[in-house]
């Protein structure tokens, strides 16, 4: 299936490792020009540099003028963006009984802030040129908060309550909004996230690991690549007709309808 991502260009947030970089290998495999990020510049350069078509671009998004400076380098480079990757780092984990009203507003500035500054910065080219897709990468903690990540459960969710207001608003336009969930993937960020069950449980990070991977019908951690494709589907030309959806990939690990 042609995906129609030829010559469109994505700006892929925080995709020097992890999710995001699996999505910016997969995008670029299907002809897109790519825009890498993160906060460290060479990183991302590093990445771009294996790609066909990219660029990468060292920005701290949760600063004032990040996203403003991400979205200028894609238009000074490919002179449009049609494809906005909105990832990024999780806060710390803690229990809802735990936190403080500062750690609220922070967890907002990491996982809302930022992402809302950035469609600004895209949305008016891309209901312009009457294309655009925008994609966020949430957590399963959406549908069914985890335990102990209290603050990634209250940002995403708040997220995934803008980005499903947005695309009502824009999908006459030919803009699709969407969040893609991931479960148990193996990336780095679930390994320190098993790392720290293990110091609370007294288990060891493989026995933490055993235990997780049986609780997901498929029987396994996903891989990364799994989920990029799943992503580059929900940004493509033929998923024109998939908005405001919140999608899973997550081995059946969410039971819920």
């Amino acid at each position: 299936m042609d995906l129609g991502l030829t010559g469109r260009t994505a700006v892929v947030c925080a995709s020097t490792g992890g999710l995001g970089a699996a999505t910016a290998r997969v995008l670029a495999a299907e002809g897109a020009d790519v825009v890498v990020s993160g906060r460290a510049a060479a990183d991302a350069q590093q990445l771009a540099a294996e790609l066909p078509s990219a660029i990468g671009v060292g920005c701290d998004l949760t600063s004032p003028d990040g996203p403003a400076s991400l979205i200028a380098a894609a238009m000074e480079a490919f002179g449009r963006v049609d494809v906005l990757i909105l990832n990024g780092p999780g806060p710390r984990p803690a229990p809802a009984s735990a936190i403080t009203p500062a750690d609220v507003a922070a967890a907002f500035a990491m996982l809302v802030s930022p992402h809302v500054a950035l469609v600004r910065e895209v949305l008016p080219g891309m209901r312009q040129g009457g294309w655009g897709r925008i994609l966020a990468f949430g957590s399963s903690g959406v549908t069914a908060p985890l335990p102990n990540l209290v603050m990634s459960n209250a940002g995403r969710a708040a997220l995934a309550g803008y980005l499903k207001t947005l695309a009502a608003e824009v999908a006459a336009d030919g803009v699709t909004v969407n969040m893609l969930l991931p479960g148990r993937i193996a990336t780095d960020r679930t390994a320190s996230l098993d790392e720290d069950a293990a110091q609370r449980t007294g288990k060891t990070a493989a026995e933490v690991r055993a235990q997780s991977a049986s609780t997901i019908p498929v029987g396994r951690y996903g891989r990364a690549e799994e989920f990029a494709k799943v992503a580059a589907f929900l940004c493509s030309d033929v998923a024109s007709y998939v908005t405001g959806a919140t999608v899973r990939c997550d081995g059946g690990l969410i039971r819920s309808l």
